[in-house]
């Protein structure tokens, strides 16, 4: 991963996704929160697997990931054993603190990887 990316992400709690419409095919961009560990960023959809955005990044695995004028296109993994999701929500919960988790975000049964390096 290069410098420009890393301090590009490190420096914010908010990202832009923009991924394909399942059915439009158009691009639609939503800020999302996100934590990072080790060379990928990972995403837990508010509403879950309900969540439009997952549901098109189920079908069509590509994402345009920005924050502070830069910008990757990458391909993302859902993530739906409940072992792994667990452990993205906890990183959430640090991040952003267990109230705003809890309030913001009612159902953890998905969540996505992206690799940033």
């Amino acid at each position: 991963m290069s410098d420009a990316v890393r301090d590009a992400f490190s420096g914010t709690n908010e990202v832009e996704i923009t991924v394909t419409g399942r059915k439009s095919g158009r691009q639609i961009t939503h800020p999302v929160w996100f934590v990072q560990e080790e060379s990928s960023l990972f995403l837990v959809p508010i509403t879950g697997s309900d969540s439009n955005w997952y549901k098109n990044v189920q079908q069509t695995p590509w994402v345009q990931v920005s924050a502070n004028g830069t910008a990757i296109n990458t391909s993302v993994t859902p993530i739906t054993q409940p072992d792994r999701v667990d452990h993205v929500v906890e990183m959430f919960r640090d991040k952003y603190g267990a109230d705003q988790i809890e309030a913001l975000y009612p159902k953890h049964d998905v969540a996505v990887q992206v690799p940033i390096g």
